[in-house]
């Protein structure tokens, strides 16, 4: 209606699909839960002055980062935004350290993650206009030695650039085996997968033919030029010194409910072309206004045009994402924009670029939780266009609380295993409960049927996820020609790990043959670097936290449904009876015995 200001839907559920990356998939092997609840945090976020608003639109965006972060458990952010001509504001939210009660500020580092790969994708764009490379050549030619087996075709930087590759989602190149290769999955622009291994091998490509290391041709050829003097093109103990501190779970072996306690992780060092920049707000800036400016003196308008340009639809943003180079490319309210997020192991940021409204903003929180900054981004952006277009501002819901279940009484009931062991869960106001004795535990909505424990050590191993019956009967159109809403089919199973119960509405089968080869496999493994997968076996088939495997080889499984994925996991070392080696895509996972 004329005169109404728009309501901007920001359900933080439909926005953790920033991405699964590898890190995230590794914590999920862990059972780490992706989800929102707006119960009290634990970091005193309300000790923290509020920032100095100067306008309606600042106090709003300031109202929502403020709740934002109270029901996500964030201990700080940074945010920056800017439009053509100058930043228009850099601020901090929260807490840099928490111990000693440092308010975030404007020269902090944050570590931006994967939109460290639209720098890369600049670089050789830059090398394009030099006529140093060409992005259709074989990366082969370039780069003769590296370890990848191409059974579907050659790959070309203009595949790894848009995450078409086929190649796995690998972090690094070399593996601890000298002979292991890196393999294709599908043929090459067949798919969007993403690869970070994609933006490591430009990254030597970029080394190759620029004569020195990629964090130099960085430094030189987009920091200096755009004056981000403040940036570090790699993460270490060094730049740590001036970063805010990030925080992770701290029971990094069990599912992650949002309001888990969360510790500071040590200063690490960390070098890579897919993600290894950490940045202040200002700076951040800078780049995005370079970006809103059509890359200006950094690449050729034709560089630009090929940066920007949707060449392979990429659902795992939004719905209307494709992806450019190293960036994605989306349509909001009308409006073509540029878009990326970045995880890492205690960092999460977000970026929004409004090509048509020339806004842009970036957000960035120190805790690695499963989700990104998303919604600070388009909010933000959505209230300078609409600033700047003299329209009603928009306004934003509050923050989902996990804990409220809508259909709560879809799950509710009595479930059973084959030992006649029983799970009994409740549906009280808007809640599920799970019945532990003379306990119940509020269960919080990880995704879809499946939810968590907020109850630390209880049920917290795994997630719960009920299953559905199976229906193939279609939705009868109406009178008037619409489809009314799918009734969704009842619930009459759940599984908890190796554990499987059903309801009295269960109909299909109750027994499965498991492959003897599968018990050496089962168990708890761990990575030097702190990743936690548990294996077991549910309804006869292998799974690695919430994720099915498929076999396709000896010990050799696919993670997930996609058919082509080139992402796997290998079991290595049988040694009296039991695998003793797990390797998750790239990274090497010892057994461990506690907590099997």
């Amino acid at each position: 209606m004329p005169g109404l200001a728009p309501r901007v839907v920001l359900d933080l559920r439909e926005f953790m699909g920033n991405l699964l990356d590898r890190r995230t998939f590794l914590s999920l092997g862990g059972g780490a839960a992706i989800s929102a609840a707006a119960s009290p945090r634990l970091w005193g976020l309300d000790a923290v002055p509020a920032p100095a608003a100067r306008d309606e639109v600042e106090t709003r965006l300031d109202d929502f980062t403020t709740n934002y972060m109270r029901a996500m458990n964030a201990p700080g952010m940074t945010q920056a935004l800017t439009d053509t001509k100058a930043t228009i504001r850099t601020v901090g939210y929260g807490f840099a350290n928490v111990d000693l009660k440092t308010p975030v500020a404007p020269e902090h580092l944050f570590q931006i993650g994967s939109i460290t790969k639209s720098f890369t994708a600049l670089i050789m764009l830059q090398l394009r206009d030099e006529g140093k490379v060409d992005l259709h050549r074989p990366v082969l030619d370039y780069l003769p030695w590296l370890p990848v087996n191409m059974p579907y075709g050659p790959i070309t930087a203009h595949h790894l650039l848009t995450h078409s590759s086929g190649l796995p989602d690998a972090s690094g190149i070399f593996q601890s085996d000298p002979a292991a290769r890196h393999v294709q999955g599908f043929a090459p622009g067949a798919h969007f997968h993403y690869c970070n291994l994609g933006f490591v091998i430009l990254g030597q490509i970029i080394e190759k033919l620029d004569g020195k290391p990629w964090y130099q041709c960085l430094q030189a050829r987009i920091l200096t030029p755009l004056t981000m003097m403040q940036t570090a093109p790699v993460i270490t103990i060094d730049s740590s010194a001036r970063s805010a501190i990030g925080y992770q779970p701290f029971f990094d072996d069990q599912v992650y409910p949002r309001q888990g306690r969360l510790a500071p992780r040590p200063p690490e060092v960390f070098a890579s072309s897919a993600g290894s920049i950490a940045a202040p707000p200002g700076d951040m800036a800078v780049y995005l206004r370079m970006l809103l400016n059509g890359c200006h003196g950094i690449v050729s308008t034709d560089g630009f045009r090929l940066l920007s340009t949707p060449y392979i639809q990429a659902t795992a943003f939004s719905p209307s994402a494709y992806y450019g180079y190293g960036i994605a490319v989306d349509v909001l309210d009308g409006h073509k924009i540029l878009r990326h997020t970045g995880g890492m192991s205690c960092f999460a940021s977000s970026i929004h670029v409004d090509l048509d409204g020339g806004v842009a903003a970036f957000a960035s929180i120190n805790a690695m939780q499963g989700y990104r900054p998303t919604p600070v981004t388009q909010y933000a952006i959505q209230l300078l266009r609409a600033q700047r277009e003299a329209k009603p501002l928009p306004v934003a819901e509050a923050a989902t609380d996990a804990r409220e279940v809508d259909n709560a009484g879809e799950y509710a009931g009595t479930f059973r295993n084959s030992n006649g062991k029983e799970l009994l869960f409740k549906a009280e106001d808007k809640r599920l409960l799970l019945v532990d004795g003379a306990r119940q535990i509020v269960l919080q909505r990880n995704t879809g049927d499946s939810f968590v424990s907020t109850v630390q050590g209880s049920f917290s191993d795994y997630s719960l996820t009920f299953g559905r019956e199976h229906t193939n009967s279609k939705t009868a159109k109406t009178a008037d020609g619409t489809t009314p809403p799918a009734i969704p089919s009842p619930v009459v199973e759940v599984g908890y790990g190796p554990d499987w119960y059903v309801n009295s509405a269960y109909r299909g089968d109750r027994e499965f043959t498991v492959p003897a080869a599968y018990g050496p496999l089962t168990g708890h493994y761990r990575s030097a670097s702190g990743d936690d997968v548990r294996v077991f076996v549910r309804k006869g088939l292998l799974w690695i936290g919430d994720t099915p495997l498929t076999e396709i080889g000896a010990w050799l499984f696919r993670v997930g449904d996609d058919s082509w994925s080139p992402d796997t996991v290998e079991f290595l070392t049988i040694v009296e009876g039991r695998a003793r080696l797990l390797r998750v895509i790239d990274e090497d996972h010892l057994r461990i015995e506690v907590g099997s």
